[in-house]
């Protein structure tokens, strides 16, 4: 187990009740295993997290990517643009 540093922006920190937290993940966690636990965790993220974009260390990450020790995880809704 490791201790990742997660943020949330935007509707994402409403849906948490706040901008960041810190969680103990097992060691080869991908980004789609984070967004299940943190679904399970915070239950309005469930109906989002398909869409949730993320970054591992301020650099965009794939859902398959493994989370490194002691990462800076952020986590952003989709953007739109008109």
């Amino acid at each position: 187990m490791h201790t990742v540093k997660i943020l949330f922006f935007a509707t994402l920190r409403d849906y948490v009740g706040s901008k960041s937290v810190e969680l103990e993940i097992p060691e080869g966690t991908t980004i789609g295993g984070l967004k299940d636990m943190l679904a399970t965790t915070y239950p309005r993220l469930e109906k989002v997290k398909e869409s949730m974009m993320a970054a591992i260390n301020r650099e965009y990450a794939a859902e398959t990517q493994v989370i490194p020790l002691a990462a800076e995880i952020a986590f952003f809704p989709p953007v739109s643009g008109g």
